[in-house]
C-alpha cells in the first residue's frame, strides 16, 4: 500500500502546561485517592501526573487545569525529597543514604522486595499510581554519586 495513503496515529502524549515534562497517566483511583473531592472535580480523565521534581504541578488535563503541590494535603515523592520514596511502606531516601554510608544494600534491597509484593498498594498510595522501584534504584544510585561510594 501506498504510504500516501496511511494515516499516522494520532499523538497521545501529554506535556505538563507548566515545566513541558511528558506526563503519565493516572487512573481515577489514584486521584481519588490523592486529591479532595473539590480538586478531583477539576480534573478530566484521564489525568496526567507531571513526574518532574522541580514543577510546582502535580496533575494536569488535557485542558491544562492543574492541581498544585501547595493543594495536597500530604507531601508526594518527587515533589517533596523528604516525602516517602515508596508511599506504601514509608521508605524514605534517608535509609537509602545510611545504605551507602554503610556500603550495603540491605535496606534498599528489603524495600524494593516490599515494593514488588502483593501488599503494595501503589494505585492508591502513589502519587503517579504506579510502582517505586524505579524511583528507589534512580536514589540509590543518585546516592551513591552525590556521597562519593563506588
Amino acid at each position: 500500500m501506498n504510504k500516501a495513503f496511511v494515516r499516522e496515529p494520532d499523538s497521545t502524549d501529554a506535556y505538563c502546561p507548566h515545566c513541558g515534562s511528558q506526563g503519565e497517566t493516572v487512573s481515577a483511583v489514584t486521584l481519588a485517592a490523592q486529591l479532595t473531592p473539590a480538586c478531583q472535580q477539576r480534573l478530566s480523565t484521564p489525568a496526567q501526573f507531571c513526574p518532574s521534581p522541580q514543577c510546582r504541578v502535580v496533575y494536569f488535563d488535557a485542558f491544562e487545569r492543574q492541581v498544585t503541590v501547595d493543594e495536597l494535603d500530604h507531601a508526594v515523592y518527587p515533589k517533596d525529597p523528604d516525602a516517602p520514596i515508596c508511599a506504601c511502606f514509608g521508605f524514605c531516601r534517608d535509609a537509602i543514604e545510611q545504605d551507602v554510608r554503610e556500603g550495603g544494600v540491605t535496606r534498599t534491597r528489603a524495600a524494593v522486595e516490599k515494593a514488588k509484593s502483593a501488599d503494595a498498594q501503589c494505585q492508591q498510595r502513589a502519587a503517579n499510581g504506579r510502582s517505586c522501584v524505579a524511583y528507589l534504584q534512580k536514589a540509590y544510585t543518585q546516592c551513591r554519586s552525590q556521597m562519593g561510594a563506588n
